[in-house]
């Protein structure tokens, strides 16, 4: 992007980030949200518990500054954050939830991530920068040759480079980090690690954005249904499949392996326990820094999952229908707004009747009428033939749903996760596909599972065929993984 005048002064405009700093309450805006989302890595919050924690912010503030300073309500001042002129909060509706909830947008993260950098940094470094740029070149390099000569001559000098270096470290000849280089390269890893959770709220937004955008071709669409289907499908996996989605997906499938999380668990807690590391006192946050790098994963996963769900419904016959009929409807009325805009009629144009509650007497009511109750003959019951197949009445399955919760459990006591499948091999399926869709079941209904649906499973059982002979069946699912 060209920083030209033009260019910067439509920034200053538009962009919520320029608007957050220009605010008369910045400083309030931008310490309040950093305390309530950014700290905790907290990605949504209610708007009650919002409203408590920035009346008990503001009351602070006004005993110290009076009461003019901030004259106007926590409500009202979350209503105009979260306006589309100010778009530094996004408020929204959970899925079978009536109550708002509030999230911060990329553009306040930017800004309050900005201003961050404006403190005196007691140690800057430069050495581990220069490492990690000749790494990443060196990554692209190799990544990119194609010729077999040269990759194998690269792996053949890294190979010789290891056996010089273990050959020195057998003599006694082991390097040590300095304490410059340490604090160097542990300054970095805590400014990536802090830009990767900044990086999921970017994402998470892409993915909406893109969201609306087939949602609004599907909205104006004016072919058939049929057409606009061959469209959407053609570009299957829309969300899943761009740019953001694949790098978001390598990066989750690199975190959900449990010998990665147990590594980078121990190697973090090595680093902290250095003393030229524990000198700096880092922050807290540091050391569970993995674990919210998974909840914000799996926050955005399960997004992109729930917004998969919504744009199948959203082509779904009876919405499509009912978006049609809106459509025309607004079409209708801008087409009568154009007509009557050379030549406006004098007097109303229309008329709207007037609200009002519906009031309803209870002597209006209607008395009690009892029921009818119908009078049975007393009379003996006698044992009647049946000429229709009544064998539907005895091959009745029952899925027991608790005893599979036992063996999710169970799987769980000796691990951390456990995908389905491994459930399965441990207690194969007794009753089929009945018993598979209601591990599918529990899997939707546990906060802690989560669904891949960038790897697939094969789950296998013995069904019965209409003639009485055994044969395999086999189902691909995306991989559901249960966690503690």
């Amino acid at each position: 992007m060209s920083l030209d005048y033009a260019t910067l002064s439509l920034l200053r405009q538009n962009h919520p980030a320029w608007r957050l700093l220009c605010s008369d309450h910045a400083p309030l805006v931008a310490s309040f949200l950093e305390r309530a989302f950014l700290s905790p890595n907290r990605r949504a919050i209610a708007e009650a518990d919002l409203i408590e924690a920035l009346e008990d912010e503001l009351y602070g503030l006004r005993e110290q500054r009076g009461a003019e300073a901030f004259p106007r309500t926590a409500r009202a001042y979350l209503d105009d954050w979260a306006s589309p002129d100010k778009d530094w909060l996004r408020k929204f509706y959970a899925p079978q939830s009536d109550e708002p909830q509030y999230d911060l947008t990329p553009a306040a993260e930017k800004a309050i991530a900005w201003l961050a950098t404006l403190t005196a940094r007691a140690f800057v470094g430069t050495g581990s920068r220069l490492m990690t740029l000749f790494t990443l070149l060196r990554q692209m390099s190799e990544g990119s040759e194609t010729d077999p000569a040269v990759r194998l001559a690269e792996l053949r000098k890294r190979r010789d480079e290891i056996d010089a270096e273990m050959a020195r470290i057998a003599q006694g000849d082991v390097p040590i980090l300095e304490d410059s280089a340490l604090k160097d390269r542990f300054q970095q890893f805590t400014q990536l690690s802090r830009d990767l959770l900044s990086d999921f709220r970017q994402v998470e937004h892409n993915f909406r954005q893109l969201d609306r955008r087939v949602r609004e071709r599907i909205a104006l669409w004016e072919g058939s249904k049929g057409a606009l289907l061959t469209e959407i499908l053609g570009e299957r996996d829309l969300i899943t499949g761009s740019d953001e989605g694949q790098s978001f997906q390598a990066f989750f499938d690199f975190l959900m392996s449990s010998d990665r999380e147990e590594e980078l668990a121990r190697r973090l807690a090595q680093v902290l326990a250095l003393p030229a590391i524990a000198a700096l006192t880092p922050d807290p946050r540091i050391r569970r820094m993995h674990h919210d790098w998974l909840a914000a994963g799996e926050h955005t996963q399960r997004t992109v999952a729930r917004l998969s769900w919504q744009l199948r419904r959203f082509l779904d016959d009876r919405a499509w229908l009912e978006n049609r009929r809106i459509m025309d409807l607004l079409r209708d009325i801008e087409g009568l707004a154009l007509g009557l805009r050379e030549a406006p009629p004098q007097g109303p144009v229309m008329t709207v009747p007037e609200t009002a509650a519906g009031i309803e007497l209870p002597l209006e009511r209607p008395l009690y009428s009892p029921a009818m109750r119908p009078l049975l003959l007393d009379a003996d019951i006698t044992a009647g033939l049946s000429h229709g197949d009544d064998s539907a009445l005895y091959t009745q399955i029952v899925v027991d749903t608790a005893e599979l919760d036992r063996h999710i459990r169970q799987a769980l006591q000796d691990r951390a996760q456990v995908t389905l499948r491994e459930i399965c091999e441990m207690h194969p399926l007794r009753h089929g596909l009945a018993e598979l869709v209601a591990y599918l079941n529990l899997a939707t209904e546990d906060s802690k599972a989560c669904i891949d649906e960038g790897a697939t499973d094969v789950l296998s059982w013995q069904g019965v065929c209409a003639d009485g002979q055994t044969q395999e069946r086999r189902a691909h699912i995306p991989r559901v993984i249960f966690t503690r």
